[in-house]
């Protein structure tokens, strides 16, 4: 069901491997929040482009730093000349370019380095297309994650802490970093306790069921909470796919290498899975077959 958002945002909605883009539209100027992934960059500054129509593009805000936000980042600074604002938790990981805290090495994944020109915290109030935002923490996917809320129109910019049928992977949680799942259900109540009738996800349509969104929800954490290797299970799943998308296709006999190659995938199967490799891989290719996330197609599987 489509829902009626202001007239001063437009929702560019990406597929995978794309976070979406949200332009925002101030007189002469715009904002945008969330650039993409970086294969997708060129698709990223047309369709900014086509968006912005003549506009001065003043601003580009991060929700997160995961290589499908901002991975459009360098390439609209360089066309547009915009200003780069992130969260202030991760001023030293983006300044450094730290490819294990991005997340790049272990995801194998990848990124145009950017320079960030100033931070934005939890706490503080933004104006954009007219209306005032408030940054909200969102920490469980990305510890130093923001949301962006408007109390007014009763709308959430959720980034990946909450989508129409779930949130993103808990990585906090599978890298140790913290008691990620705590702290995404603590997310996750926080925001249910907002006035909030429209959901802007990073990834998906904006949705208006925001109840059973939230009960969902809670019903995947809880169920990662029960058993942990479901959470492992899952992220490797979704790793795999990210990557599989990025490549479209490879020989089918590449794809043992191919996913024990994935730094990530092999250090969560050992931490908590402890699956045989062929075992680990067999599983995989057959459970992404099965959604139809891979496809046999002569010799090669193909993305779905």
């Amino acid at each position: 069901m489509s829902v009626e958002l202001p007239e001063s945002l437009l929702v560019l909605e990406r597929g995978w491997l794309s976070a979406n883009s949200i332009v925002f539209f101030d007189g002469c100027d715009a904002t945008v929040v969330d650039s993409g992934y970086v294969t997708h960059a060129a698709q990223t500054v047309e369709l900014v482009a086509h968006a912005v129509r003549g506009r001065r593009l003043k601003r580009l805000i991060n929700t997160h730093s995961h290589s499908d936000h901002i991975g459009g980042n360098a390439a609209l600074q360089a066309r547009f000349g915009c200003e780069i604002i992130v969260p202030a938790g991760l001023h030293a990981t983006i300044a450094e370019w730290d490819e294990n805290a991005l997340l790049l090495s272990p995801l194998g994944q990848q990124a145009a380095r950017f320079q960030h020109d100033s931070l934005i915290r939890a706490g503080d109030e933004i104006a954009m297309g007219g209306l005032g935002w408030q940054a909200l923490a969102v920490p469980g996917h990305d510890m130093e994650a923001l949301a962006f809320y408007n109390p007014e129109r009763r709308i959430l910019i959720s980034g990946d802490a909450l989508w129409e049928n779930g949130f993103g992977v808990i990585f906090s949680e599978l890298l140790g970093e913290a008691d990620g799942i705590a702290v995404t259900r603590a997310t996750l109540e926080m925001l249910s306790r907002l006035a909030v009738d429209i959901v802007i996800p990073g990834h998906g349509s904006p949705f208006a069921g925001v109840d059973a969104a939230f009960a969902r929800a809670f019903r995947r954490v809880d169920s990662f909470a029960a058993d942990i290797d479901k959470l492992a299970w899952h992220a490797i799943k979704v790793l795999v796919s990210f990557a599989v998308l990025e490549r479209q296709r490879l020989p089918a006999a590449d794809f043992p290498a191919f996913v024990l190659a994935l730094p990530f995938a092999s250090s969560i199967n050992i931490r908590y899975l402890n699956l045989p490799l062929d075992q680990l891989v067999a599983r995989i290719e057959h459970e992404l077959l099965l959604v139809n996330a891979l496809r046999r197609e002569d010799g090669f599987l193909v993305a779905g």
